[in-house]
């Protein structure tokens, strides 16, 4: 799951002390426009995203609803196969529909107007911390 947030420093200290650990990781994503600090491993995984430029998606979600869930995240074994059936079941995918995400994964985004408001990222191969 993805969470937007105004300050990365603000939003790690709280999630720290709420989850009582310190996060597993963090990655400046440009392609994205992002910051990410990461609390867990695996499918369990959280994100904290912040901006790095007032331009980038993260901003302007930020700009039109405030902090909270950005995004929710789900791992699939071939990318271009389940876009297709995904696309071919309705949703519409954000452009460019493939790009690298953090990790260097190959990721998709299912556009939230065609998934009953949900922002969805397909994120392809094995779980990582």
């Amino acid at each position: 799951m993805g969470i937007a947030v105004n300050s990365l420093p603000d939003a790690v200290r709280q999630w720290s002390a709420i989850l009582g650990r310190s996060p597993s990781g963090e990655e400046t994503v440009p392609s994205e426009g992002i910051r990410a600090t990461f609390f867990g491993e695996g499918s369990g995984r959280i994100e904290l995203l912040a901006p790095l430029t007032p331009e980038s998606p993260i901003a302007r979600f930020l700009d039109r609803r405030g902090p909270g869930i950005h995004h929710v995240c789900v791992r699939v074994d071939g990318l271009e196969d389940a876009l297709a059936a995904a696309e071919a079941a309705g949703a519409e995918a954000i452009p460019p529909r493939i790009r690298r995400g953090a990790g260097g994964a190959r990721i998709a985004f299912l556009h939230p107007r065609s998934l009953n408001g949900v922002l969805l990222e397909m994120r392809e191969g094995p779980e990582r911390g």
